[in-house]
């Protein structure tokens, strides 16, 4: 049967879920199970850093598979990714400066530069750095790697202020907190370019989380509050978990990707 001639094809879908209050808060406890599930498959079970970065690489690499094949946002799949991205995005850095001796410093420089760099190319390929049009392989390839390298780069810039310049870890998570509430306030209040805003904020969340995760995790006597690794790691996981069920039921993924849709 021919089609009308009136007959446009469907608009393509995003990928990603629309930014909200929720989107911040999954990406918050995404980002402290990051820090605490690699230190627990690192050195509470003594995989080492080597093992654990080859194991977990596999599983991410699966699991961005599986968002890939999508070709929507769906919200089990898309967060999945988005804990995975974040501890093996931790593990990098870890290696680096744990293995290779490279140092915080180096390493915050690094990755910053590898995450311009890729803005730089994501721009001059697509001519948009949005991330409400996440609708082409090509452009969501550019997107989780340009996340990648904002967990990376958050995991030294966090360590580099926590460590290296003996902030501490309440100190730290409340000095980027701080950050993050100033991007908020030029968003809202100077009108600061939503683009810009998002991969500032998205960058400056990957060290917050870390922050209070290493605060809740780590012992007395290292400036932690001593609930382990595991318990922080499965309190975070647990409540993850609830929220993309939450989602799916309700179809609340569904609604979020039809609100974005009809903004574009």
């Amino acid at each position: 049967m021919l089609k009308p001639a009136d007959a446009t094809p469907p608009a393509p879908l995003n990928r990603v879920p629309k930014v909200t209050l929720d989107f911040w808060l999954i990406k918050l406890m995404a980002v402290t199970v990051g820090e605490t599930a690699a230190d627990y498959l690192a050195v509470n079970l003594g995989f080492g850093l080597t093992v654990t970065s080859l194991f977990m690489t596999a599983i991410l690499a699966v699991a961005l598979v599986l968002q890939f094949a999508q070709k929507r946002y769906v919200p089990w799949a898309y967060w999945i990714a988005v804990v995975l991205i974040s501890i093996v995005g931790t593990l990098i850095t870890d290696n680096l400066v744990d293995n290779f001796g490279v140092q915080l410093e180096t390493t915050t420089i690094w990755f910053s530069v590898a995450l311009i760099v890729t803005f730089v190319v994501w721009y001059a390929n697509e001519g948009t750095l949005s991330i409400h049009t996440i609708f082409t392989t090509r452009r969501e390839v550019f997107y989780w790697l340009a996340i990648l390298f904002t967990f990376s780069l958050g995991t030294a810039a966090g360590d580099l202020v926590a460590e290296s310049f003996d902030m501490g870890y309440l100190t730290t998570g409340l000095l980027f907190g701080a950050a993050i509430a100033v991007i908020a306030l030029a968003y809202y209040v100077l009108k600061l370019d939503g683009i810009l805003a998002f991969w500032l904020a998205y960058i400056l969340t990957r060290p917050l989380g870390a922050s209070f995760g290493d605060l809740l995790s780590q012992p007395v006597e290292y400036g932690g509050l001593g609930f382990g690794t595991i318990v922080t790691s499965l309190l975070f996981l647990g409540t993850i978990a609830a929220i993309i069920v939450y989602m799916t039921m309700t179809k609340y993924g569904e609604e979020q990707l039809a609100e974005a849709t009809a903004e574009e």
